[in-house]
């Protein structure tokens, strides 16, 4: 794939999650509020960001089966976290256990580590767990849970998407060590959320 296509392919992405946004705009309640609340929830912090985009990209990484696997187990188990979110489940070790996995897919990332898929798998899904509880937990009151839900699992997927899509050309560009360099840059974003 041509670093031309590459763009072009992650510019329609973006462009498509954005579109429902343009849409609704105008609207500031009901479920177009609750969707873009969902929406926007996700890329509303560092932690969110760089956990989603660092899945997509120890996924395309690691290669073979995880490329899809992974974010679907992200994306799954996700939903669950923010369902106990929105129930008002309490989950002690949400807000550490997002900070955890900045830091360690950081460290995965930077240091090209490959775990056997059920291990990888059970790994996102405990890092899901909690950034799907935070999700559910801070939905408005107003919003419709659908259309929230709907909107932070269109905006996590596309994130996840943007990872993959930017590790496989690395992969291909045989740019390796770019990898490396972006993965001890998330490492170091965990750090920071420890710290500050």
């Amino acid at each position: 794939m041509s670093k031309s296509v590459c763009l072009r392919s992650v510019l329609l992405i973006v462009a498509g999650a954005l579109l429902p946004s343009f849409a609704y705009a105008h609207v500031g309640v009901g479920e177009a509020s609750g969707f873009m609340h969902g929406l926007t929830h996700p890329i509303s912090g560092l932690d969110h960001i760089c956990a989603m985009v660092a899945v997509g990209l120890w996924a395309a990484q690691m290669g073979g089966r995880s490329v899809w696997a992974v974010p679907l187990t992200f994306v799954s188990v996700m939903i669950l976290g923010g369902v106990m979110g929105m129930m008002g489940i309490s989950l002690p070790f949400a807000e550490t256990g997002i900070v955890l996995s900045v830091l360690m897919l950081g460290i995965l990332i930077a240091a090209s580590i490959r775990l056997p898929l059920w291990l990888s798998s059970s790994m996102v899904g405990l890092f899901a767990l909690c950034h799907g509880h935070a999700h559910g937990a801070e939905m408005p009151d107003s919003a419709s849970v659908m259309t929230y839900a709907f909107g932070f699992i269109l905006s996590t997927a596309t994130l996840h998407i943007l990872g993959i899509m930017f590790g496989l050309g690395m992969h291909r560009l045989a740019h390796k060590q770019v990898m490396r360099w972006v993965g001890a840059s998330v490492a170091l974003c965990g750090v920071y959320l420890a710290v500050s």
